[in-house]
Formats: structure tokens, C-alpha cells, sequence
């Protein structure tokens, strides 16, 4: 708003109107969303998407997995994001714990059916 110089209420206004035409969508914590022509969202969870890190890459148990900001940088998300989605991961046992200046590595490979 401060950068286009217009008040709150203009840009309410202006994407009420995209969403009238498709272009963008509310998200979540009163946010929105510019939706892309022809683009796929993953709408799943964010640790559902980094446990399938593990199976698309073919990692095996003791393998090293990638780090927090190489996973945000990746999944377009903030690294405190991953490192929730990535405490999930460690408390039902598929990553061991990463800390400061530790690599997290791969504990336990999910199957599908952990992962739904």
C-alpha cells in the first residue's frame, strides 16, 4: 500500500475485483493469493511435502538431508516455516534432530500411507 500510495480500502476493493476474475484467491491469516495460469499448488501440509523429499530423491536412512534455508528457498517459504514443518518431522521420528551447526539426517523412510 505505502509503495503504490493508496489506502487499504483500494486494494481490498482491487482484489475483490481479481477474485471476481480468478487471479487471486484468499489465504490463509487474512492474506491473498495471486493464482498463476495453468500452475499446480500443492495445497498439502508443508511437512508433507518435505517428508516426500525422502522417496523422490531415494534417500535411505543415515543419508543427510538438506538444510532448513535450502528447504525454504525451495519451498518459497520463510526458514522459521521449515523449521516447524521440520520438528514435526523429528517428533514422529523421520529426521533425527538438527540443531545449530548439526546436519539433520534421515531416521525412519515413511511409507504412503504414514505420509496421508
Amino acid at each position: 500500500m505505502s509503495d503504490h500510495e493508496v489506502s487499504r480500502g483500494v486494494v481490498l476493493r482491487a482484489f475483490a475485483v481479481l477474485r471476481q476474475e480468478g487471479v487471486a484467491q484468499p489465504a490463509p491469516g487474512g492474506r491473498w493469493r495471486v493464482v498463476r495460469a495453468g500452475a499446480q499448488v500443492d495445497r498439502r501440509p508443508l511437512e508433507e511435502r518435505i517428508a516426500d523429499i525422502i522417496a523422490a530423491e531415494g534417500l535411505d536412512v543415515g543419508q543427510r538431508f538438506p538444510s532448513a534455508a535450502a528447504l525454504a528457498e525451495r519451498f518459497g517459504v520463510s526458514r522459521p516455516t521449515v523449521a516447524k514443518a521440520l520438528a514435526k518431522l523429528e517428533a514422529a521420528g523421520v529426521l533425527t534432530g538438527g540443531g545449530q551447526g548439526k546436519t539433520r539426517t534421515v531416521r525412519a523412510v515413511p511409507t504412503r500411507e504414514e505420509r496421508s
